[in-house]
């Protein structure tokens, strides 16, 4: 049983980054590239809402922080070798 547990743990973890992080930083430009609407529906010239352009660039910065810590959680082991850096204390060494 420990290798369908095994299975299901990564087929999450494989639909949540590689389907939520794209989704996310669709849902970001979406937000960030926000106009302004009227009543009718059309489209108005002129600024962005600022709460969904803030919202937007959040969701990049979430983004780009996932990526960023996925790299280092990949490399942790040859950082570690090479600068005696231990960037995740709480993982096991391999």
């Amino acid at each position: 049983m420990d290798t369908v547990e095994a299975i299901g743990k990564v087929l999450l973890v494989g639909l949540a980054l590689g389907a939520g992080l794209p989704a996310l930083f669709a849902i970001g430009l979406r937000l960030f590239l926000a106009e302004p609407t009227t009543q009718e529906g059309e489209s108005v010239t002129g600024p962005t809402n600022p709460v969904a352009r803030y919202a937007g660039i959040a969701l990049f910065v979430l983004v780009a922080a996932v990526i960023i810590v996925a790299i280092l959680w990949v490399t942790r082991n040859t950082i570690d070798y090479y600068f005696d850096v231990n960037l995740f204390p709480f993982a096991p060494k391999k």
